[in-house]
């Protein structure tokens, strides 16, 4: 197993899919097959070990990071290609969350094919932690950033906000965008910021553009032409989990709201923030716009609560990250 996840940690983004790895074991301990998924529409991880092992998976083991999937998409049903081949166990290590694509063992076990799961699970589920989340919430994953001042603040009295940390931390912020999946912020910070929302990393992939809130995207704005068309989207709603629902379907797994006070209350208030990263720069500005908008708290009792899970120096500022209490 701890080859096969080897694999799978070793394979390009497969984004919107998951990271799988797979080896096949001939009866006297051989490693006859290896494979792992390489991209949406390409073979799965299984097939392609069973496609190197040929004849010699009959009576094998197929030792998978993933629960073969029971489920025709792209490509076939990995239960079927297993059963095909002939092997007489397979083991994985975590039960696929996808309700589109679990069954995969009862399966292979209906059709008489010895299973066993739950094998190093920690390690697979390292793979894919946002993918797994998305699955079994059927949301996307979502990352709470901000920059304040020491005072909470996320922009001057005057409405200027570039910027409040240094250059170490905007570079985080850029590679935090080449690694999710996308960027929302909300239509009023378009008309006052007016982001590209862009991953400005030479080679990076690049993110989904999103904004949320019912006030029109002007046809000049930055965010509009700082990628492909097909790139952004406008979810002309102020409902959290209406916004949330179309970007699952769009397979958005790995969200990041870097929107201002109003849609950062609005995630707050729907309790959808599942982690925080937030910059602290070492000045006070005593008046300007708050970093939160008021969503509904006002007693401590109340308090909407993060549990802190590391606190680090980037150049000049503090980077504090924290997860849902």
């Amino acid at each position: 197993m701890r080859r096969a996840v080897e694999l799978a940690a070793g394979a390009p983004d497969t984004r919107p899919n998951p990271r799988v790895g797979c080896v096949i074991v001939g009866p006297d301990g051989r490693v006859v097959g290896e494979g792992a998924h390489r991209g949406a529409g390409l073979p799965h991880a299984e097939v392609e070990a069973l496609r190197v092992a040929g004849a010699a998976a009959r009576g094998a083991t197929a030792v998978v990071t993933l629960e073969p999937c029971d489920h025709t998409g792209r490509t076939g049903p990995c239960s079927e290609a297993l059963i095909e081949a002939g092997v007489a166990r397979v083991v994985f290590a975590q039960a696929d969350p996808n309700p589109l694509a679990a069954g995969g063992a009862a399966r292979l076990s209906a059709a008489g094919i010895e299973v066993e799961s739950q094998i190093l699970v920690e390690e697979a589920l390292a793979l894919n932690p946002a993918w797994t989340f998305a699955m079994a919430h059927r949301r996307p994953q979502v990352v709470l950033k901000a920059a304040t001042t020491l005072d909470g603040r996320v922009a001057a009295a005057d409405g200027s906000s570039r910027w409040i940390t240094g250059p170490a931390a905007r570079e985080q912020v850029q590679q935090l965008r080449a690694e999710v999946d996308a960027v929302l912020v909300g239509s009023g910070t378009v008309a006052v910021d007016d982001p590209q929302l862009s991953a400005r990393i030479p080679g990076s992939r690049q993110p989904l553009r999103v904004v949320m809130g019912l006030r029109p995207v002007p046809a000049g704005a930055r965010v509009r032409t700082s990628g492909p068309a097909e790139q952004f989207v406008h979810l002309a709603t102020r409902d959290v989990t209406v916004a949330l629902d179309e970007l699952f379907r769009r397979d958005v797994h790995l969200l990041l709201v870097e929107g201002g006070p109003t849609i950062t209350a609005a995630f707050l208030s729907a309790g959808m923030i599942d982690t925080v990263r937030w910059y602290v720069a070492g000045g006070l500005l005593g008046a300007g716009t708050p970093a939160v908008a008021d969503f509904g708290v006002s007693t401590i009792a109340d308090m909407r609560r993060f549990e802190l899970q590391s606190v680090t120096r980037v150049g000049t500022d503090v980077r504090i990250d924290l997860r849902r209490a």
